[in-house]
């Protein structure tokens, strides 16, 4: 083999070799220090299009959750005041008990039980006004599909008095919920029977309808327990016992319906928790490094990018034979 100085193959492929170690121990150092396998989109743009598009469904899964701890939260806030409603009005009857069953109470202490009395009326309409984050609690009025807005029926679910909570990643497209917003005012407007045997209670219609003819009973009279300051605040001598029983059937039929709508949302935000844990799992095999083959990789290549600068060095001392003979 003729000795050269011009060209040295040993130190070029040498120095190749040494490029290509440091490249790939470079690589490997990118790996273990962001915890990814994909570092650029050429390694795998295949994976990489799978781990973006799961990535994004991940995202939208969490959005969807903070909707649903959300609802679930305002579901709470309504109950805990409906729960407050049912001691009001248990309260308005023990005070109608008290007011008309006791011969030792005389007129002036019965107007001190209509004081309280109106003044749990205003009570009950304060808290039916109260809002969530700017949203109303309850529904005081809904807006059919033609027309303009209407005051709430209690259990007339042919008006809009929903909120509808959306339960996947798909946003409209997917599943959602639809919650009630209790009817307070209207579970509270009773008509007042002054003739049980006769006629039957129709709680937050606003009417009261007797026998089979559905014909509204005149001579008897609406009773609102939410009672505004300009509204008409009721005295407990106007208001039958009966109409304290049904207007507290009525807040507990609502307590229900917040509880199976809080029962649901649970149920999805369970849902969403698993199928997000799990995505993530799906993610973490696509995308994540495995630290103990990349930490082998690592050794490997530091060895190699060494080994292969000492060749370089070790070729480069060829040229001191070719002196040795010009000397």
């Amino acid at each position: 083999m003729p000795l050269t100085i011009s060209n040295n193959s040993a130190v070029a492929a040498a120095s190749y070799h040494l490029g290509k170690n440091q490249s790939l121990l470079q690589l490997s150092i990118k790996k273990l220090a962001s915890g990814k396998k994909i570092i650029s989109p050429n390694d795998d743009p295949g994976t990489l299009s799978v781990s973006m598009k799961l990535n994004a469904s991940v995202t939208r899964l969490t959005g969807a959750r903070n909707n649903v701890q959300n609802a679930i939260s305002f579901l709470e806030v309504q109950d805990g005041i409906l729960e407050n409603a049912g001691r009001i009005v248990n309260r308005m009857a023990e005070l109608k008990g008290m007011s008309s069953q006791d011969p030792m109470k005389s007129s002036q202490d019965i107007e001190s039980y209509d004081n309280e009395f109106h003044d749990l009326q205003r009570q009950l309409y304060d808290i039916s006004q109260m809002t969530f984050n700017g949203s109303s609690l309850f529904a005081n009025s809904s807006s059919p599909a033609t027309g303009a807005p209407v005051d709430s029926i209690f259990k007339d679910d042919s008006r809009n008095n929903t909120i509808s909570i959306h339960t996947s990643d798909q946003g409209n497209a997917g599943t959602k919920i639809s919650l009630h917003r209790a009817a307070l005012l209207s579970a509270l407007t009773i008509t007042n029977d002054t003739d049980q045997n006769a006629a039957e209670f129709d709680g937050g219609s606003a009417q009261m309808h007797t026998g089979s003819d559905s014909t509204v009973a005149q001579k008897d009279e609406v009773v609102s327990f939410a009672a505004s300051i300009s509204s008409k605040a009721w005295d407990l001598s106007d208001v039958s016992m009966g109409v304290f029983q049904k207007a507290l059937e009525n807040v507990a039929f609502l307590r229900a319906q917040n509880g199976g709508g809080m029962s649901r949302l649970t149920f999805a935000a369970d849902s969403l928790s698993v199928q997000q844990t799990n995505i993530r799992a799906a993610l973490g095999r696509i995308e994540d490094v495995d630290i103990a083959e990349e930490s082998a990789n690592l050794s490997k290549y530091s060895i190699l990018t060494q080994a292969a600068a000492a060749m370089v060095s070790q070729a480069n001392s060829t040229n001191d034979v070719a002196l040795m003979l010009l000397r």
